[in-house]
């Protein structure tokens, strides 16, 4: 591992029109959007650079006619071309765009149609049926455009004739797109936090937010040509960091068609990296010692790794030829995966280091733009989530006896605000302006950051002890059989007041069933094992096996506020 050696090569830009310009003037040629209009087509639709710069500045002419121009938009739909280069254009007239989450009941987001004060929302045919619901629960004069196809409902618009229209414009002379001044610290986003511990609110963004966050992240790893887009577009995780973040490089991004079908679009678009949350991670893991035991190569396998990392400690790198075939797997030219958005576990990141895949763990907030820090491709420390972004302040408040505390951020990329709420905006914010994350964590020597757990979720006993769930949790996932684990202190029904640590487990049935293991007796014992290798004030008091897994939000978190704590 190089501990020091020199930031890359990255692309600098004030907004996101700038950026749209300079890459189609860059890489007129380059694939920027791919994607099929059905999964199972053989063939693999290409938008260059140059026709998505074109594309981009046809949308933006048009909605500037129809009076979009500092209006507040919701853009709601599913990863799509016409949702990227609607929300760049949207970006580069004036709008402020309000990405929604496509999944939300109909009155959820006419909630946030009402609280971001939109005036019209642009929709996928994917929700049609939801908006005329979300128009009447929302009680306002909506224009309802649609994305991708024709509307079936009367009085709805359609993007395509809105941009066929802007073609127009553009080339009769219109320069209303170019002419606009842009003003890159005012108000350009307005992102609802999809709220693991509660009601979400309204994160203010500009464009210097996300344009400084992925130009000053950008300068610590480097992007490879080609990835394919799994993370939902409404999170600031696929917006900003798939989308702006990998738009400004020129590199290629795949539009997958869903989960179900990702395995075959790994082999068959072979990505050179990912941008995924720990949980699809955990699945390929998964997927890959399920392969190997099945072909009973699995002590096989372990002897490989350890013999190759060991070649590797004296600069002999075979992972190439010894790993070829399970590489295969994901397309044979993946070589770097990026995960964020909650803890990952060491053995995910070692065990794909071993094939030849760099795993590269980071942190990120929503109210950061998101992302704050990462681990470096050719220098990462185990356990962290890497160092901060250039221009990123990090301050640990409080610290305990182990340099612990709240983490805390100063820098461009922190949000203006939560809209329309001073209250929760001045909480948000300590005395010398930094934005308290609500996690805790610590910093090394050298300023690498480690995450030790949600402040919200943290547990606290009466006799002054603090436990962090996710340490536990962490262990926990370890055993052999756990799906999804979540730790928590729960009041016992049968013991009035005693509060007690319940590990709560969705257990794999599968694994189970083949090894003949009743799930309780099987975890009672594995957790008694887990207890003795741990301080006593942690240790688990409670097994609660779950027949189903664990209610998530559509960033693939576990709702945390929604599980039940009372215990037997």
């Amino acid at each position: 591992m190089k501990k020091d050696y020199p930031y890359y090569e990255t692309t600098e830009f004030a907004d996101l029109r700038i950026m749209t310009e300079n890459v189609a003037r860059k890489y007129p040629n380059r694939v920027a959007i791919s994607y099929k209009k059905n999964p199972h087509d053989q063939d693999t639709i290409k938008l260059t650079y140059a026709e998505a710069r074109e594309y981009i500045r046809s949308i933006g002419t048009g909605l500037i006619a129809l009076g979009c121009r500092d209006q507040h938009i919701a853009l709601i739909g599913e990863t799509s071309c016409d949702w990227i280069c609607t929300y760049f254009a949207l970006m580069s007239i004036g709008s402020v765009v309000v990405p929604i989450d496509k999944d939300l009941p109909a009155a959820e987001i006419a909630d946030i149609l009402v609280a971001a004060e939109c005036t019209k929302v642009i929709y996928s045919e994917t929700v049609e049926s939801k908006i005329e619901t979300v128009k009447e629960k929302a009680q306002a004069q909506l224009t309802a455009i649609c994305m991708a196809g024709e509307s079936k409902t009367p009085g709805h618009m359609n993007l395509a004739a809105i941009a066929a229209d802007g073609k127009v414009r553009l080339e009769a002379g219109d320069t209303s797109y170019d002419d606009y001044e842009i003003d890159p610290d005012r108000l350009a986003s307005i992102v609802f936090t999809s709220g693991t511990t509660g009601k979400g609110k309204g994160v203010m963004l500009s464009q210097t937010n996300i344009a400084s966050d992925m130009t000053n992240g950008m300068y610590l790893f480097a992007i490879t040509p080609k990835t394919i887009a799994l993370l939902p577009p409404h999170h600031t995780f696929g917006s900003t960091v798939i989308f702006v973040g990998h738009f400004a490089q020129g590199s290629e991004i795949y539009i997958s068609s869903g989960l179900r079908y990702i395995a075959t679009e790994i082999r068959e678009q072979q990505p050179s990296h990912l941008i995924v949350v720990p949980l699809f991670l955990e699945k390929l893991h998964q997927k890959l010692w399920q392969t190997v035991k099945e072909k009973g190569k699995t002590q096989q396998l372990k002897s490989l790794f350890k013999i190759s990392n060991n070649l590797r400690k004296i600069g002999i790198d075979l992972r190439g030829p010894l790993f070829g075939s399970i590489r295969a797997a994901f397309g044979g030219k993946l070589e770097m995966v990026i995960s964020g958005g909650a803890a990952l576990r060491q053995d995910f990141i070692d065990t794909f280091d071993s094939i030849g895949i760099t795993v590269l763990n980071g942190y990120g907030i929503t109210e950061c733009s998101p992302l704050v820090s990462c681990n470096r491709n050719e220098y990462q420390k185990k356990g962290s989530v890497g160092m901060p972004i250039l221009e990123e302040k990090i301050k640990i408040v409080s610290p305990n006896e182990k340099g612990e505390g709240e983490i805390c951020v100063k820098g461009p990329n922190v949000m203006l605000g939560y809209y329309k709420d001073p209250e929760a905006t001045a909480a948000a914010f300590n005395a010398e302006g930094y934005f308290r994350t609500g996690d805790f964590g610590r910093l090394d020597e050298d300023g690498w950051l480690y995450i030790t757990g949600r402040l919200k979720n943290l547990i606290v006993f009466s006799n002054g002890k603090n436990v962090y769930p996710e340490e536990l949790e962490a262990g926990i996932a370890a055993i052999p059989g756990v799906e999804e684990v979540v730790v928590y202190a729960g009041e016992s029904r049968s013991q009035k007041n005693r509060e007690v640590i319940v590990a709560d487990i969705f257990p794999d049935y599968d694994w189970l069933a083949a090894n003949g293991l009743d799930a309780q007796e099987y975890f009672d014992a594995e957790i008694r094992k887990y207890n003795s290798s741990i301080v006593s004030y942690k240790a688990i008091g409670q097994v609660k096996i779950r027949e189903t897994e664990f209610e998530k939000n559509t960033s693939r978190k576990i709702v945390r506020f929604a599980i039940n704590k009372q215990i037997e």
